[in-house]
This record gives structure tokens, sequence and C-alpha cells, in this order.
């Protein structure tokens, strides 16, 4: 089992509110999630996000919100809040529309809905291809496929960025094989129990940056109808957590971001609520120790929260090895 053990140099050198990505493009390190906020819910939210100090918005063609989101950004664009080119977008392709022939359309509907002409971070949301109202899979699409289609509306100028979620480190590998546009990101499922030590070696080789989803444990998950959830523990409850928030006079919340962004970790908490959106931000004026983050690192891990039932029988299917 692999654990992060950080050096001194490590820790002292990532004090930064941005990651680099390889190309060059930064990208804060810190943004609002929005899976799960309501169309209704997503406007106030984005706006009390943006008034913060938020400077990434993390969305998704299948969350349903970009047109809410969009009707805000170009709200605060026409009132002088805010330039394009001090905000963050990131948004994703669906997995019924992987086919390379499909994408830069896909991405059009979404710039459209964003009123934006380009995003900053472009995703393939899952590498596992279904037809169109989601009723099969479709196993005719390979994730070297899709890219090919991505990479076309990267040179296009229509994502400044580009990259993957949910894909396995094998899945990195075989893209970065045959790409002439490398990941600059992948986004995964990432928290205290769920650490991605191994996957982060590979991205570091690759020079992927890491976005972490569910980076508090997903508290709001039970929410999601979708998928039987079994119980798990709460990272916002384990002992060095809330040790750790105690010391610093810091929520757990605040501890287990902090504890991300200096693995040099992005973290896109979800929240619609005012006060937890602000809380979240509020982790940049602190930082844990070498030792805090290595006792952090060595908590015992706990499984996968998000286990993509659906993908059960693809070929594609990142977690086959995990099943």
């Amino acid at each position: 089992m692999l654990t992060f053990i950080l050096c001194t140099c490590q820790l002292l050198s990532w004090m930064s509110t941005h990651v680099e990505l390889s190309n060059g493009i930064k990208m804060p390190v810190l943004g609002l999630g929005t899976w799960l906020s309501k169309p209704e819910e997503v406007e106030d939210a984005v706006r009390n996000a943006i008034d913060v100090g938020y400077r990434l918005i993390d969305t998704a063609a299948c969350y349903g919100n970009e047109a809410e989101i969009g009707k805000v950004l170009k709200e605060y664009f026409e009132e002088g809040k805010l330039k394009r080119e001090d905000i963050f977008i990131t948004t994703k392709l669906w997995c019924t529309h992987l086919h390379p022939n499909e994408i830069e359309a896909e991405l059009r509907e979404s710039l459209k809905k964003l009123q934006l002409d380009y995003v900053d971070l472009y995703l393939v949301h899952m590498p596992t291809a279904f037809s169109s109202d989601m009723s099969a899979q479709d196993h005719s699409v390979k994730v070297e496929d899709t890219w090919k289609g991505v990479e076309e509306a990267y040179k296009k100028g229509l994502a400044r960025s580009i990259g993957v979620s949910n894909f396995s480190a094998d899945q990195i590998h075989r893209i970065q094989k045959i790409a002439s546009v490398p990941i600059h990101n992948n986004q995964v499922e990432l928290h205290l129990y769920f650490p991605q030590f191994e996957l982060q070696e590979v991205c570091n080789q690759y020079k992927i940056s890491l976005t972490a989803y569910a980076p508090l444990g997903s508290p709001g998950r039970v929410n999601f109808n979708l998928v039987n959830w079994e119980k798990s523990p709460n990272p916002l409850e384990n002992d060095v957590v809330l040790k750790l928030a105690q010391k610093y006079h810091k929520t757990p919340a605040q501890i287990l971001l902090r504890h991300l962004i200096q693995r040099k970790i992005a973290v896109i908490p979800k929240s619609v609520n005012a006060s937890r959106i602000k809380e979240n931000f509020e982790v940049f004026d602190f930082s844990l120790t070498v030792e805090e983050i290595n006792e952090l690192n060595s908590v015992p891990r706990g499984k996968r929260l998000f286990k993509q039932e659906f993908l059960i029988g693809h070929p594609e299917d990142p977690m086959k090895d995990e099943r």
C-alpha cells in the first residue's frame, strides 16, 4: 500500500491558490461543485461563491444547471463585477455523446447554455459510452476514440484545457500513448478515506493535475436516490481531523480541504448553503505541518463511495478491477 510522505520542501512550496496545468493554464485550487444543485438553487450558490472569492465553478452537461450558471456569469460580466478571464469554468461531456463525431456539437451546446465562447476545462465525464437514452451500453467506442474528438474541440479553441473524469490509471496510460494533446486534468472521487495515492503517482508521471470531487466524503450523497448507498465512515468525524480542527480553530471540513490542497490536489466541495460556501473558502490562512499531513495520509483507507454500478459489464468500466 502506497502512502504519501511529504518532505518539508514539498509542504512549504505549496501555499498557492492555483495549480498550473501542463499547458501553462492556471486553475484555481478551490472551486464550487454543483452536482445535485437544483437549477433554482444553483444561481444563488454561484453568486455567493463569486462574491466570497471563488474563481472556479464546476458543472457538467448532465447536471442540468449549465443554463442557470450561464445566466449568473452573464449578469456579473455585464455589471462589471467579473471579467471572463478571471473565472475558470469546467464542464463535462456525458456518456451519451462519446463518439468523436458528436463531441464538438455537445461542447457547443454547453457553451450556448453557459453563454460563453470557451470553457477553461472540458472533461470526459466517464470513459464508458452509452446509447442516447442511457438504456444500453455502447461497447463500440474506446477511450482513445473519444479523446481524439476532445482534442479537435481543444484545437478549435472551444476549451483552454481538456481532461478526463473517473478514468483509471490504465485508461490514462492508453490515452497518453496516442494523444497529440495530453490530458491536463483528471477529476476523481478523492477524500481522506479514498486518497488515490497510486493514481496520483500515475498522474504526476504525466504532469496531469488531479481534482477531487467529494473531498469531504460527500455528506449529501444520501440524497442521490439512484444508488443503494452502503453506510460509510464520515471523514468529518475522524479523530485526527477533529484534533486538528481544535488546534487550528477551524472546522473539520476546512481541515479536510486544506489537507488535499497541500497534497497539490484541487478540490470542488459542493454546497448551496451560503455559510458553508464561505466556510469552505477560508482555507488559505493556515497550513498543516509535514507531520500532520503525514498523519492524515496514514489514516486507514475506506471504500469507494461512488461505485457506479451502471458501468458493470462495460469493457471501459474504470472500476472493473475493484469489483
